[in-house]
């Protein structure tokens, strides 16, 4: 018997791709729609991370910490993680070998997937975004030059979503994700990592809530631009060789 998942979203990255860095979604009422996800924070102040119903706000300098409740959210997506498919890896892997495994794991490319690594690295590459100010520069612009960073000989759990491509201006298409390390002191948005041991888990999401912001911005922004898909890569990819 299948089973429906439901994964929650507030806005679309094609909003924050066009620089829509507010709104009035809270973390108290995100964390309401799921214990586990990904996202960012008004004025793209840091990468968000939750894992087990844990908010952690993992800022441009290197620190980590858990944010009040009241603090606010232009992006995020969420869902609570009930894992229906695992794999051990045991074998030193990269970032696209691992995602290979997974690709293999996956019942159909047509569904939304919740992924959490929880594993032994060699080492990670992170970057995480800078705090902007008004007027807001678009994504690609505020992500531009980010610095990569570095983990040698870490524990950590990499969290995020495999998206279908048909959501191409929903979500981010193909895998998104952040990591942070088991001392919850360091973190990023996710660029490639080696691993020696770990656990893969895949929760399968068949339902997307969608909230959108009841904002003059996001209703003056432009979602579809001719190149947003040229855009997404490149913020998603900035510092990937």
């Amino acid at each position: 018997m299948r089973i429906r998942h439901r994964i929650f979203q507030t806005s679309l990255i094609s909003s924050l791709a066009s620089g829509v860095f507010e709104d009035d979604m809270t973390l108290a009422e995100l964390l309401g729609q799921g214990s586990f996800g990904l996202g960012t924070f008004n004025e793209l102040d840091g990468e968000m991370i939750i894992l087990d119903g844990t908010c952690y706000q993992l800022r441009s300098d290197g620190s980590v910490s858990l944010p009040p409740m009241s603090a606010h959210t232009p992006y995020a997506a969420v869902t609570n993680f009930v894992p229906t498919l695992r794999r051990e890896i045991d074998d030193e892997l990269v970032r696209k070998g691992v995602s290979d495994i997974i690709d293999s794991m996956l019942p159909s490319p047509n569904y939304m997937y919740a992924l959490r690594i929880t594993g032994d690295f060699g080492w990670v590459t992170t970057r995480t975004v800078e705090r902007q100010q008004a007027p807001y520069p678009t994504l690609v612009e505020a992500t531009d030059g980010e610095e990569v960073v570095r983990f040698e000989d870490v524990r950590g759990v990499v969290a995020g979503f495999r998206t279908p491509l048909f959501e191409a201006a929903i979500s981010v298409p193909g895998c998104h994700a952040h990591f942070i390390d088991d001392d919850r002191q360091r973190g990023g948005h996710l660029i490639d990592f080696e691993i020696r041991s770990g656990v893969a888990e895949i929760c399968i999401g068949t339902d997307l809530e969608l909230r959108l912001p009841l904002t003059s911005e996001f209703e003056s922004a432009d979602l579809t631009p001719d190149d947003l898909q040229e855009q997404l890569h490149k913020a998603e990819h900035a510092g990937h060789n």
